[in-house]
């Protein structure tokens, strides 16, 4: 449970990550966005070296940790911030709702996981809730084209990868040296693709703008994402999937506050459905 709480922590602090790449993509291109914040994540991480007491992964496993990161940091970032700029938060968080779902089945395919019928439940209702609480039948509501959809469930199937390639690369190694490898590839090429135009646009960030960058390397990157590999080291990819279904309620505040966007009353019985979903989730069962 200690696990599951810590990554509940983590998701709130994911659900600003799509109201920071709203603001930062209006601004800056989606490879300067991307290359900045796993660029500052990667140098972090690589000071932080030394500190890691674990197993460097070796061989097969040092590749697919060069592969998650290019993956995750590159491509699949790069997609997500696209698609969160044509089509907006609230259509992102209704695509994202799709993520826990999909990294189980990914998980029960490749790793053999064994999905107890009731989790099966509280992804569903998480996915509903979800969709009540972005309020799909609102005239306001506009589920954006086929374009930014199909961007925004490539990054998810990317940020799924991290999940099914990590697991089985940490349980010989350590999650700090695996994330500092895979940053460090996906910076290598992120600057490949936009080393010229960081140089051109770094220059002209504010300090807000930092700040932002700041929030996503450090806390939403170098913490999230080192978290997220360590509790994977421990539990099942299908159990830390469904605490996704934490950031469509976080985000919901952040959104009010910081993009001045309106609540309803959809908002808070899709907040109750998910919650039920959580509790069904996360009810322990053995029938598989």
């Amino acid at each position: 449970m200690k696990y599951l709480l810590i990554l509940a922590f983590f998701n709130v602090i994911w659900a600003g990550t799509l109201i920071a790449y709203k603001v930062l993509g209006d601004v800056l291109p989606v490879g300067v966005v991307v290359t900045i914040r796993f660029g500052l994540a990667g140098i972090i991480m690589a000071m932080l070296w030394k500190f890691f007491k674990g197993d460097t992964p070796k061989g097969v496993n040092f590749i697919k940790a060069i592969i998650m990161g290019c993956i995750v940091f590159c491509l699949g970032h790069r997609f997500q911030v696209a698609g969160n700029k044509l089509g907006g938060a609230g259509n992102s968080a209704i695509l994202m709702a799709f993520e826990p779902m999909l990294a189980s089945v990914l998980a029960a395919i490749f790793l053999k996981e064994l999905i107890p019928f009731r989790r099966w439940i509280g992804f569903v209702l998480g996915m509903c809730g979800v969709a009540v609480l972005n309020g799909v039948w609102r005239e306001d509501f506009k589920l954006t084209g086929l374009g930014a959809s199909l961007m925004f469930i490539t990054s998810l199937l990317c940020e799924t990868a991290y999940s099914i390639i990590g697991k089985p690369v940490v349980k010989n190694a350590d999650p700090g040296k695996v994330l500092c490898i895979a940053l460090l590839s996906g910076t290598a090429l992120n600057l490949c693709f936009d080393c010229e135009a960081v140089i051109s646009k770094v220059h002209y960030l504010s300090f807000n703008h930092w700040l932002l960058f700041g929030y996503l390397s450090i806390l939403c990157t170098v913490a999230g994402y080192w978290v997220w590999l360590g509790v994977l080291k421990k539990v099942d990819v299908n159990i830390v999937a469904l605490t996704i279904f934490i950031q469509p309620i976080a985000g919901v505040p952040m959104a009010a506050i910081f993009l001045k966007e309106s609540l309803h009353w959809g908002q808070l019985f899709g907040g109750i459905i998910i919650a039920i979903g959580l509790v069904l989730g996360f009810w322990k069962s053995n029938k598989a």
